[in-house]
């Protein structure tokens, strides 16, 4: 199930959930998280949506650029976030952390 977000208070529901688990788990993404999600709401053309788990937003966010679907989601294993094609199991086109500079960042959104 998707959660639209629809409001600034649902964008912070969202990210305050990303960062709590990331000063937990994840904190090799912690700082990118927040470049990501401005990057996120500057080129989205469409609605964006996050993973519901348990009635709350999760680490999964969809969005759309030029009329393309992409994902973005925490993969544990490697402690990266995943930019992939249209869905979870799309094809994975960069991968995040916070060695992730914000110019490499705005070259790979304006690229999308």
């Amino acid at each position: 199930m998707a959660i639209s977000i629809d409001s600034i208070g649902m964008l912070q529901k969202y990210l305050n959930g990303v960062l709590d688990r990331a000063n937990h788990h994840a904190g090799n993404v912690e700082g990118v998280s927040l470049a990501l999600l401005g990057a996120i709401v500057w080129k989205s053309d469409r609605e964006i949506q996050v993973r519901e788990y348990n009635g709350n937003p999760a680490n999964m966010i969809w969005f759309w650029v030029n009329g393309n679907r992409y994902t973005m989601s925490y993969n544990h294993s490697i402690e990266q976030i995943k930019l992939k094609e249209r869905t979870h199991k799309g094809g994975v086109l960069h991968s995040f952390d916070n060695s992730t500079t914000f110019q490499e960042i705005i070259v790979i959104f304006n690229n999308l």
